[in-house]
């Protein structure tokens, strides 16, 4: 039989041609389905646009529906080279004069000079408390460089921090040399940072031990008990204990550790560290240096003004993608994925209602409405701020600024209201989460219907196609017949002429 290996060479005709134009006109099905599913992938992607933005318009409405949000305040200081201060939703408005006349500082020892940072010590156990140094009436530091007990106590005592045991740090034949101390210390997180320094004299290498925290009640008692070992003994190099006299303390205080000192307003204050909280209610104080400066405490309208235009700025955007996702075009007759869409109606009718509706309030002076503190619906749908109308709201009433959007009940107040509102909307059963899951559903189910329409599409082309071959292997017979016949008439015609 006759084989064919492209259409239309055995009949002669454009059989190929036909089959694409059979094939375009089957596809007809498949090209609505193509296009309805992109018409609804183009409403799930503007009810993913409007979810957005309805989430942006939640958040910052959460941040007005806390009270505390508007007692926020600012505090600065006349002297920064002092200190620095930073105020919290705590602190009171007011004027604070401040003399720091000490900084808190961390306790430093230093070891007697060694001539070699490799040299072996005798092993054994290093314990670290923390606690306060005393001194008696009769005891002092020495603090005159000349003498031989610089940087020591006599007739001081050490009180251990109640509850605390201490560290234990043990040295062995594996880190029995100064530089093994060093690192057997900072790898204990003892509380304490160990290092070798060089005073380039003859036994140049000295350990500095430095508690990590500020403050009297850091400072630091040192034990060693000595196990063996032929070198220099661990104890002699390392013991601190000030009760034990001048005798007991081996390392020499360079540093003592001490409480930052202050008065706020005439009032003595200490503190363990150079940040101070609580000197003055809500207020964190920065010591850098002593000296003198005042603090001013007062409400931080600027952080306030800033979350009010944020929440006019996130309802403008989600009432412009609304405006833009449901836009027709008449001279065009386009319509945009969400014109007509009823979800989209419902929840624009709903923010509406909501924010003109006036809340509750309290008081003769009770704020009510937002065109109180400055926001005002526009022509447009958007809505607008007047910085100057809120500044003065908050001035004169800031308890009614701040219950005109929230509460801690969590429902009164237009922050825990939207908020409510579009945790609702977004709920499992919310109306966009159902409108988007049917949209998704319609998607499935369009997938589906493509996938059976094409398997049909494609029984249909190769039933044309196997119908136009046989006619081509048949046409291509014919024309085999034809010309075999034509030639045994040409040679019988021959053959009677010839006689």
């Amino acid at each position: 039989m006759t084989s064919i290996s492209n259409l239309g060479v055995g009949s002669g005709l454009d059989l190929s041609s036909l089959l694409d134009q059979l094939t375009t006109a089957e596809q007809a099905p498949l090209d609505a389905i193509k296009s309805r599913a992109s018409s609804y992938q183009s409403k799930l992607s503007a009810y993913g646009t409007l979810q957005s933005m309805l989430g942006a318009f939640q958040g910052s409405a959460k941040q007005l529906a806390d009270p505390n949000f508007f007692n926020s305040t600012t505090a600065a200081s006349s002297n920064t080279t002092v200190l620095s201060a930073a105020g919290s939703n705590t602190a009171t408005s007011g004027t604070y004069a401040i003399n720091v006349s000490a900084l808190a500082q961390s306790q430093s020892l230093v070891s007697a000079g060694q001539a070699s940072q490799t040299a072996v010590l005798t092993t054994g156990t290093i314990h670290i408390d923390f606690g306060t140094i005393t001194d008696t009436a009769t005891g002092t530091l020495d603090t005159d460089p000349s003498h031989a007990t610089y940087g020591k106590y006599s007739g001081a005592t050490f009180n251990a921090n109640a509850g605390s045991t201490g560290f234990d740090i043990k040295i062995d034949s594996t880190n029995n040399t100064l530089q093994g101390v060093r690192d057997a210390i900072n790898k204990a997180n003892a509380g304490v940072t160990a290092s070798i320094i060089n005073d380039g004299s003859g036994v140049p290498y000295r350990l500095v031990l430095t508690s990590n925290t500020t403050g009297a009640t850091n400072s630091m008692q040192i034990k060693v008990s000595d196990e063996a070992g032929t070198g220099a003994s661990l104890s002699g190099l390392l013991s601190y204990d000030v009760s034990a006299g001048v005798t007991g303390q081996n390392l020499q205080q360079t540093t003592a550790a001490q409480n930052a000192q202050l008065t706020v307003n005439n009032i003595a204050v200490q503190s363990t560290s150079n940040t101070v909280s609580g000197a003055i209610q809500g207020v964190t104080l920065n010591l850098a240096q002593t000296g003198s400066s005042t603090v001013s405490v007062q409400r931080d309208t600027g952080t306030i003004q800033s979350g009010v235009q944020a929440f006019v700025t996130a309802y403008n955007n989600l009432q412009k993608a609304a405006t833009s996702l449901s836009a027709y075009d008449p001279s065009t007759n386009t319509g945009s994925p969400l014109t007509g869409d009823t979800t989209l109606r419902i929840i624009q009718s709903q923010m509406r209602g909501l924010m003109n509706m006036p809340q509750v309030g309290s008081g003769a002076n009770a704020i009510t409405t937002l065109s109180q503190v400055g926001v005002t619906f526009q022509t447009d749908g958007t809505i607008q701020l007047d910085s100057s109308k809120l500044k003065d709201a908050l001035n004169a009433n800031p308890t009614g600024v701040a219950a005109l959007f929230g509460s801690t009940d969590g429902k009164s107040g237009y922050g825990n209201q939207i908020n409510n509102l579009v945790s609702t909307l977004t709920s499992s059963n919310g109306a966009l989460t159902s409108a988007t899951n049917g949209i998704t559903q319609t998607l499935r189910d369009l997938g589906t219907q493509y996938a059976a329409q094409q398997d049909l599409v494609n029984a249909t082309i190769a039933n044309y196609k196997a119908q136009f071959t046989q006619l081509d292997m048949i046409m291509a017979q014919m024309k085999n017949t034809s010309t075999y016949l034509t030639q045994q008439f040409s040679a019988m015609t021959n053959s009677s002429s010839s006689k």
